[in-house]
């Protein structure tokens, strides 16, 4: 049997790596709207610089030519994107900067767990993906965390409305990771780029007619900067996670992303180190630790399966290859998984969606 933390490593790097860069992401824009940028605006310039970069690294891969491993999207995906952008690239930023507005940066940054545990939740209830207990109670102890920073006090440093207005940020992009699970097949960088456009865009354009003003052109690059790696770079890494390793562990990895924000904000802004911030970190830590042991092996059912990815030839690949095709490269091709039955360690990731005994 292969060792399972061989088989997830790829979809793990990517994951916390996903997780560092839009950890870094939130103190940084507490920064840009300390110089009076207008919430909404900043959401728009976040995802449209997101998008723009993104742009420019699609374009240079199709002139290097290297992005043909990648399959492009396909017609069929082009609902789930538009609820992906809606969720995740219209509604999700511009609650988040609003609640960033009125609440400490290491308290949003430490209450964006609640993203890794309503990810869960719908990728559970909603999906049936496969949810042990471990995960579960980890899970509980996130939450735990994210109640404590909840009672840390009203007024204009922490009231309920902003807190309110992060966990509906956190609810839109859980709902985002699980509709992009939809999407993890394609390429990732397109994805990214077609939502970082599409929301940044709307967003921006709403909030100018709404009266914000466009800051000065230092601000307006710092922020399009933030954007393209705390918000574009970081989706298309984790959208390489959810191949690897299914949409409710890459939401388990991805929840160190509040760690970082959280040093980061005390670091920049000079944030009391409270006991109830210490005690959140820990319940989070806990339920973060729980997450990352999780085991998961069985025997279990490949049921006939057609579809194109990226992908090298293993044992879950085995088949005919158009003309071509460098064979021991890894390249992208409509393929066709005959049916098999076998036992070893596994993630739900594309391969390994099936149902499970209770």
């Amino acid at each position: 049997m292969r060792d399972r933390r061989k088989i997830g490593a790829p979809g793990i790097r990517l994951a916390l790596l996903s997780a560092l860069l839009f950890g870094a992401s939130t103190p940084l824009a507490k920064l840009v709207l300390g110089n009076g940028v207008s919430p909404w605006l900043l959401a728009g310039l976040l995802y449209l610089g997101s998008g723009l970069g993104l742009a420019l690294v699609h374009g240079g891969r199709r002139m290097t030519g290297h992005g043909a491993a990648e399959a492009p999207l396909a017609r069929a995906d082009l609902p789930w994107l538009a609820l992906v952008i809606l969720c995740g690239g219209a509604i999700a930023p511009v609650l988040l900067m609003a609640g960033l507005a009125t609440t400490p940066a290491s308290t949003v940054s430490l209450l964006l767990n609640l993203e890794g545990l309503a990810t869960l939740a719908i990728a559970w209830l909603v999906f049936r993906e496969n949810v042990d207990r471990r995960l579960l109670v980890g899970a509980a102890a996130i939450l735990g965390g994210a109640l404590l920073l909840s009672w840390r006090g009203g007024g204009p440093n922490g009231g309920g409305v902003g807190i309110l207005a992060i966990a509906g940020a956190c609810l839109a992009w859980g709902i985002d990771n699980n509709l992009t699970r939809k999407l993890s097949s394609a390429d990732p960088v397109q994805i990214a780029m077609m939502k970082g456009v599409t929301a940044g865009a709307v967003n921006l354009v709403l909030a100018l007619m709404l009266g914000a003003s466009l800051p000065p052109l230092p601000i307006l690059g710092g922020a399009a900067l933030i954007g393209f790696l705390g918000y574009g770079v970081s989706l298309v890494l984790f959208v390489l996670a959810l191949r690897h390793l299914g949409t409710a562990r890459s939401g388990a990895y991805f929840s160190t992303a509040p760690f970082l924000g959280a040093l980061l904000a005390i670091a920049l802004f000079g944030e009391p180190i409270t006991v109830t911030l210490l005690l959140a970190g820990v319940l989070m830590a806990i339920g973060l630790w729980l997450h990352l042991t999780e085991m998961h092996s069985h025997e279990h059912t490949h049921e006939a399966l057609e579809h194109a990815h990226r992908h090298v030839d293993d044992s879950h690949h085995q088949h005919d290859h158009p003309p071509g095709v460098a064979l021991g490269e890894a390249h992208s091709h409509w393929h066709r998984h005959p049916p098999m039955v076998h036992s070893h360690a596994h993630y739900p990731d594309l391969h390994h969606r099936h149902r499970h005994p209770h």
